[in-house]
């Protein structure tokens, strides 16, 4: 399972001209699921993404996480951060197939969900329109086998 997490100071997604999610403060979350990710891998992912420490403390140092800011969460599938990029044109052999991502893709969300935080999201799959106001700009990139 890959990330890309960016801490925003808000974000949205937007499907067929309408906001599907949207959030203020918080993490956005590009994630892409691989061929081999299980349940397992959806649970280290939660647990690395939820309990970052990315936000400012009062001496602005980087040592709350979304919990201590009361942060949330916008979630948007991204099959691309499988690309297999040795070609012009990108394979996409390695990301996990809909019937394996789409339990996943949930999963992920309930497990963030579980820990108490607001999770918005995109439609699996669907052609979206992602804004955010990075803050920072700070982003971390998770890649979990």
């Amino acid at each position: 399972m890959r990330s890309v997490v960016t801490r925003v100071k808000e974000a949205a997604v937007t499907v067929d001209g309408k906001i599907k999610g949207q959030i203020g403060q918080g993490f956005l979350v590009l994630l892409g699921i691989g061929k081999e990710d299980t349940e397992e891998t959806a649970l280290r992912m939660a647990e690395k993404i939820c309990n970052l420490r990315i936000f400012g403390d009062s001496d602005g140092k980087m040592n709350l996480s979304l919990a201590d800011v009361k942060g949330e969460l916008l979630v948007v599938s991204q099959f691309t951060l499988y690309a297999d990029t040795k070609s012009r044109r990108p394979g996409f052999s390695h990301a996990a197939k809909p019937e394996t991502a789409v339990p996943l893709y949930e999963k992920f969300m309930a497990l963030c969900r579980d820990k108490g935080f607001r999770v918005e999201h995109g439609d699996f799959g669907a052609d979206m329109q992602v804004s955010s106001v990075n803050d920072g700009p700070v982003t971390i990139v998770f890649d979990i086998d």
